[in-house]
Order: C-alpha cells, then structure tokens, then sequence
C-alpha cells in the first residue's frame, strides 16, 4: 500500500518480518529521542529489541512505513503493531478475537504525509479480515483525536475502540 497523495518519495506499508527487526529497533529509538531532544545512550538496545521480537511475534503483526526504491533501498519511517487477544470459550458462547493496537509511530518528519493514517488503515483491515470483534488502543494525549477521527470511540476512562466491521471496506 502507498500514500500516492503526498509529495515527496512514495511511502508503501507492508507487514514487517525478521529482516525488520533493526529497522523496528532503531523506530522505538528515534521515538524515545524525539521526545527526549536527546541521543539515548543504550548499546544493549538492539539486542533486547530482537529478544522482545521473538517472544512477541507469534501474537502481534508488526507493519513497517517505509520510503525509497529496490535500487536505492529502503528508509523506514514509521511502524504500528497490534496484538491479537482470543477470549476464552466459555458455556453456551465461543472465544472471539480482539486486537489491541500499539507502538504507533511516525518519525516527525513524515508526520503529515499521511503515513499515520496509512499504517492504521493497515491495521484496521487486518482486524476486518481477522474478524476480530473490536481494536483497543490507549492513545496519548496528542493522539486521540486521530484515533476518534478514524472511528475510535470512548470505552472507560483512557481507552478508544473501534468495531471493524462497522466500516466501509476500503476502496480498492
């Protein structure tokens, strides 16, 4: 998928894999030093990165935002996971399947090209073809009136959800 709207070079999203793994580290990193205006000094980073990776992997999808060519290669510029939640059966119901979306973030840069809205389209399709019943997120601040705009409503104090299957697929 790519944001064809904005100026400047073609950013496609795709479901991130093991070769991903220093791109989604050095994403986390950049997150935490945008905030902080400062470099973060922590050469173990990476490595608990990857370790994290692997224990996570099997219950979260993981999609990479990323700009460049096959010639040139590949920039990443932003990432969001969600992690699949299955309920327990119980008497005279059956488990469903909720997602929980986390870990969204766009280098500042490629804030307004439309990426953010990208990667939580990717994510908000996964969940449609998943079936899953809902998506949670607890936003920032900053980021809930995004979320609200993509049909993220309350539910309690500090969480958004959005039932999936309450939207228009999305043009192809």
């Amino acid at each position: 998928m790519a944001d064809r709207s904005a100026p400047g070079p073609q950013v496609g999203i795709r479901v991130a894999d093991e070769r991903d793994v220093g791109a989604l580290a050095g994403l986390r990193r950049a997150w935490l030093e945008e905030r902080t205006g400062s470099p973060v000094e922590d050469p173990g980073f990476e490595a608990a990165f990857a370790q994290w990776w692997r224990v996570e992997l099997p219950r979260r999808t993981f999609w990479l935002a990323e700009v460049g060519t096959a010639r040139s290669g590949y920039t990443a510029v932003g990432s969001i996971n969600v992690v699949e939640i299955v309920h327990m059966p119980r008497p005279g119901a059956r488990g469903g399947r909720i997602g929980h979306v986390g870990n969204a973030f766009v280098l500042a840069s490629f804030a307004d090209r439309g990426v953010p809205g990208a990667l939580l389209g990717a994510a908000i399709e996964h969940a449609r073809m998943r079936r899953y019943r809902r998506l949670l997120l607890a936003p920032t601040a900053g980021s809930a009136a995004f979320y609200r705009r993509a049909g993220f409503v309350s539910s309690g104090e500090s969480l958004l959800v959005l039932d999936p299957s309450t939207l228009p697929a999305p043009a192809s």
